[in-house]
């Protein structure tokens, strides 16, 4: 099938299967559309108005638009910072322990599509087009348009509604790129595939820039001679007094085992040796790690990652700059309320990580920007405290919609309005991570955030208490160490502090309703660990030297 083809079977198959026919619960043309943008993976330091240490190549100039326009958050957390449950907390409202999207397995069938429900409810048209995730048909939307699983970056299949059940109707873009394909449906759906005459909620879901990062090839050349910068924890990820023997063993003996990295420190799963393997192209001719010391070939990796990175995330920007274009020339801009995030953050080197999962900043924080001028004033900040569950009930209050009594997360609509907290705003948000030493070799832990204060417990286990790695408590003061180069968790300035956060954690879990009934033996290591005394630690020790020897097994096992 052709490309015209596929817009107009696409397009055919959006007016076909109607939209309902509740009437709005208020005059639409009072209510803005709504535009809820997501990339994958994409880190807020990665965009130019956030002003890290990528800001001077930004390659965000289209975002950073909505930043200059509208509301930019520095304090937006994801509750457990892998894409399959954030996009569930997107949906839902609700914590995973709430939802049951623990991990990459998990699923929400359209009974729970909570968020497109109570959008149809209100009036609101609505449209799910790109990255899904969530395994079930996402039926509950009136149009939708998914990559199916992770979807490929190039020549991309889409399941769509059709004469045929979910998901074998599919249609493929053949010479496209999935940024580009995903615009594409996006662009004709708004132009020819809505009802006009009642506002929308389009969920605009770009696959980029997931891993392995692989750019339209008309980016090949951008930033190909440019150094990249480096975080100042890359070199030297281990120095001073980072991480904890939860992250680094005894005697640092799993620096090599826990945690994916960029150079070759990680000898399970790295950049180092997987990069060179698919994009040869972004390494000296002749490339020959042997030749090379370790830092030489972090170096290249770490370029080597950055460019790829940074090229898909200049092929969203750029097509987000059609989908604006559409807007100012259609007269949709000022009359739709946009957001642009991510389903969390991403590590871009620091501490010589790579992926997400990662309680630490750049994994944990999510890019959030809002712009709505009939509302919002133009070039605001705000550094509330908000979670991932607490959009939801944010877009559905600017639509009009109560905060539905099964939904967890608060709408923060005043403070985007007034850019000041309620005096009832919460004061820490709540993280955890459950899927043990999958793939990227991450522990499992559980923590909270404050504005100053960052708490992280390591519990390392599986959900049946299983695979152990060593326990350990972090803390840091992201504050003062916004890089995180120092744990004070065993600083005797800070005991009172640490008790003070320990409690707050404990009753923080309670009043999100994380009680581990779901996973007992998991619950019960926790429980074991918290209070983490001189028995604890000498526990800790031998648990470290247990999976070291689990981990040369795995490791011999993979060279043999």
């Amino acid at each position: 099938m052709n490309r015209l083809a596929i817009f107009a079977f696409v397009a055919a198959i959006a007016v076909a299967v109607g939209y309902g026919s509740v009437a709005p619960a208020a005059d639409a043309d009072t209510r803005p559309n709504i535009l809820y943008i997501m990339s994958d993976d994409h880190a807020a330091h990665a965009i130019g108005a956030y002003g890290g240490r990528l800001a001077a190549l930004d390659p965000t100039p289209t975002i950073d638009r909505l930043a200059r326009e509208g509301m930019l958050f520095t304090n937006v957390f994801a509750t457990n910072s892998i894409c399959t449950p954030s996009r569930a907390c997107v949906l839902t409202g609700q914590y995973p322990h709430t939802n049951g999207v623990y991990d990459l397995t998990g699923r929400i069938e359209p009974a729970r599509q909570f968020l497109a429900i109570e959008m149809k409810k209100a009036g609101y048209q609505t449209a799910m087009i790109g990255k899904w995730h969530l395994k079930e048909e996402p039926a509950a939307f009136d149009y939708y348009c998914v990559l199916p699983g992770q979807g490929r970056y190039h020549d991309p299949d889409f399941r769509i509604r059709g004469p045929r059940p979910w998901p074998k109707t599919v249609v493929r873009f053949t010479g496209k790129h999935s940024s580009d394909a995903i615009t594409d449906v996006a662009l004709q759906w708004l132009q020819h595939g809505r009802d006009k005459q009642k506002p929308f909620f389009l969920m605009l879901h770009y696959k980029a820039p997931h891993d392995f990062f692989d750019n339209a090839r008309r980016y090949q050349s951008y930033l190909a001679d440019v150094p990249i910068p480096e975080p100042p924890t890359l070199a030297d990820p281990f120095g001073g007094k980072f991480g904890s023997i939860a992250t680094r063993g005894a005697n640092d003996e799993l620096i090599r085992f826990i945690g994916s990295s960029v150079g070759p420190r990680n000898l399970l799963r790295s950049y180092a040796v997987d990069l060179p393997r698919l994009y040869p192209e972004e390494f000296p001719p002749n490339y020959d790690p042997a030749r090379l010391s370790d830092r030489e070939i972090q170096k290249l990796a770490y370029n080597a990652y950055l460019r790829k990175y940074l090229r898909c995330v200049k092929g969203v920007d750029d097509n987000l700059a059609r989908v604006f274009r559409y807007l100012d020339q259609s007269g949709l801009m000022d009359r739709t309320l946009i957001v642009y995030t991510a389903d969390q953050g991403f590590m871009l080197g620091e501490h010589d990580y790579q992926d997400k999962r990662w309680m630490y900043e750049e994994s944990q924080r999510m890019p959030f920007l809002i712009r709505y001028p009939k509302l919002i004033r133009p070039g605001t900040r705000s550094d509330a405290l908000i979670e991932n569950v607490d959009f939801a009930p944010t877009l559905l209050d600017f639509a009009g919609v109560p905060t539905p009594s099964y939904m967890q997360g608060r709408s923060f609509r005043s403070i985007c309005e007034t850019g000041r907290e309620p005096d009832d705003w919460r004061d820490a948000v709540y993280y955890r991570y459950w899927m043990h030493m999958a793939h990227h070799f991450n522990p499992a832990h559980v923590g909270l955030r404050t504005k100053r204060f960052k708490l992280i417990f390591y519990y390392g286990c599986d959900y049946q208490g299983g695979n152990r790695t060593p326990p350990g408590w972090e803390l840091y003061d992201v504050a003062n160490d916004p890089h995180e180069t120092t744990n004070l968790y065993d600083d005797p300035r800070y005991a009172e502090v640490v008790t003070r956060l320990k409690q707050r954690l404990a009753r923080l879990r309670q009043e999100v309703g994380d009680t581990g009934k779901d996973f007992p033996k998991a619950e019960e290591i926790i429980r074991e660990f918290w209070d983490y005394d001189e028995k604890d630690r000498l526990r800790a020790i031998e648990i470290s030297h247990e999976h070291l020897k689990r981990a040369k097994a795995m490791l011999a096992k993979r060279r043999q």
